[in-house]
């Protein structure tokens, strides 16, 4: 039975005894694959439209130099 007493955000963990072994991943090529994911290394189409809307509205409410 379930301990109903755990909040929502708790995560019920299993206690593996030292005689016990642990279970084998299925795939290790992609848990191996999983840990080495990394970011995004240019920004986005929708960020780099943004940023220019921005350096527009800047460039708009600058007074002219004249």
């Amino acid at each position: 039975m379930a301990n109903k007493a755990l909040a929502k955000r708790q995560k019920l963990t299993i206690r593996i005894e030292p005689s016990q072994q642990a279970l084998k991943p299925r795939n290790h090529l992609a848990l191996a694959a999983k840990q080495r994911v990394a970011g995004p290394h240019q920004k986005s189409i929708s960020a780099q439209r943004q940023g220019q809307k921005r350096l527009l509205k800047i460039k708009l409410s600058e007074p002219d130099e004249q």
